[in-house]
C-alpha cells in the first residue's frame, strides 16, 4: 500500500577525489579521527613505505580504512577523506 520513495536519480556522475578540487570543509571530529587511524597505521607498519591517497571514514562510527588505490569506493554512510587533509595536521 504505502511505498518506499526514492530521491530523484541525478544523471551527473559520482564525484571521485580530484587534487584540481579544493578540499571541503570536513567536520572536524571526522578529521580527528582520520588523522587517529592514519597515525596508528604506520606506528603499527613502521616499514610499510607506500603512501595512501586518503581515509574512508564511517561519518556514524568514526571507524575507518586506509585507501591505497586510485578510486575509493564508498559505502553511503561513509567519507573519503584525502592525505593532503590529514598529513598537514601531524606535523
Amino acid at each position: 500500500m504505502y511505498g518506499l520513495q526514492q530521491p530523484p536519480s541525478s544523471s551527473q556522475p559520482a564525484q571521485r577525489p580530484d587534487a584540481s578540487v579544493p578540499p571541503m570543509a570536513l567536520n572536524p571530529a571526522l578529521l580527528k579521527s582520520a588523522r587517529q587511524i592514519y597515525r596508528t597505521y604506520y606506528e603499527v607498519h613502521p616499514e610499510d613505505v607506500q603512501r595512501p591517497i586518503g581515509i574512508a571514514i564511517s561519518t556514524k562510527t568514526h571507524r575507518g580504512k586506509l585507501i591505497f588505490g586510485d578510486k575509493p569506493v564508498l559505502l553511503p554512510n561513509e567519507c573519503f577523506v584525502p592525505i593532503s587533509q590529514i598529513e598537514p595536521g601531524l606535523h
